[in-house]
């Protein structure tokens, strides 16, 4: 059992429709569900206030937020714990965005095999929050955070869309691929193989059977990853595979993919990364998709271009560390605020 906090945000329930994911290829809902915290003391005033703009992690409905543990909160219950400690952030408005599709994400990115992610998230969210909401409307005042494939999300779209957002927050965010990447993509080419090398069919299986899919969630991720950052319209499902039945690297998508890791991406925007209010990074130090290498390695890359940041690393694997979100999005509400 949790202490109730004394000051409580209030939850609004929302939905967001996307003219950017209209038709988009796979067929997915392009009306989506968008969770608003509002901050005590948000009703009745007339302040405006920063967006921190929270992105899921691969696998997850945003309705996973509300979920309840046994053992610990939910992330709408540690923003109240968070507002009403005596050390509590400037007030923040966030916003929990909904990321999911048919393979389960999308890595925020724009592609021709699952619809414009990117512009969804930083077009037709943001324009619909600042309509409805008591924003300061100004990327000094917009902030992305996320866990894993959502922590990925809130460090690229801050790099490639500069005049929407202002600060990130990557907690265990996707990062050098050849790492985190590297046991998925061998379990991958097994399926693979175990399909006759058939995308499709393995593709089909993954989705209808639902004990196979539970035990092959991995090959499954790495559809969805191949089909955000290796599109091609001529192959099966539109997809360039990063690597083939045998394990081999397929170069010319497997350098589509390091295209969009963080680590590679950051010099080509080292100005965009140099005119952002803050940018934090952390990762557990027993990350089992070695997420604290991604890390450490954007915070040498960052730390190299002169990138103001903080980075961290904590004791823990890549699950359960939600009680490190508090401090994220505390820095992102102070990074932003006036």
């Amino acid at each position: 059992m949790t202490t109730a906090p004394g000051r409580r945000g209030r939850l609004v329930d929302d939905v967001v429709e996307s003219q950017a994911l209209r038709d988009n290829p796979l067929g997915d809902p392009w009306r989506r569900r968008l969770y608003v915290w509002l901050p005590p003391g948000y009703e009745g005033g007339d302040a405006r206030l920063p967006a921190v703009y929270v992105l899921p992690g691969y696998g997850s409905a945003v309705e996973e937020w509300s979920n309840r543990h046994l053992f610990d909160p939910t992330v709408f219950e540690r923003l109240d714990a968070l507002y009403s400690a005596p050390d509590a952030p400037p007030p923040c408005i966030f916003v929990f965005v909904d990321g999911a599709t048919r393979y389960g994400g999308s890595q925020f990115v724009n592609s021709s095999a699952t619809g414009r992610h990117e512009d969804y998230v930083a077009d037709d969210v943001v324009a619909h929050v600042d309509a409805r909401y008591r924003t300061l409307a100004s990327p000094r005042h917009r902030g992305l955070a996320g866990h894993s494939s959502g922590g990925i999300g809130a460090l690229v779209l801050s790099m490639r869309r500069p005049d929407v957002f202002g600060a990130c927050v990557s907690h265990a965010g996707d990062a050098l691929f050849e790492h985190c990447y590297g046991r998925e993509l061998g379990d991958f080419a097994r399926a693979l193989r175990e399909h006759d090398g058939d995308v499709a069919r393995l593709c089909e299986r993954l989705l209808a059977d639902e004990v196979y899919r539970r035990a092959h969630f991995g090959p499954l991720m790495v559809i969805g990853c191949a089909a955000a950052y290796s599109p091609d319209p001529g192959a099966p499902l539109g997809i360039g595979l990063p690597v083939d039945p045998t394990g081999a690297l397929v170069p010319r998508h497997w350098e589509q993919w390091l295209a969009n890791d963080p680590v590679r991406l950051a010099p080509r925007r080292a100005e965009a990364l140099r005119g952002l209010r803050g940018v934090f990074l952390d990762a557990g130090e027993s990350d089992e998709y070695y997420l604290d290498l991604g890390a450490a390695a954007m915070h040498a890359v960052l730390r190299d271009l002169g990138v103001e940041h903080r980075y961290e690393t904590f004791p823990g694997r890549h699950s359960g560390i939600a009680h490190r979100y508090p401090i994220g999005y505390a820095f992102a509400a102070r990074a932003l605020a006036n």
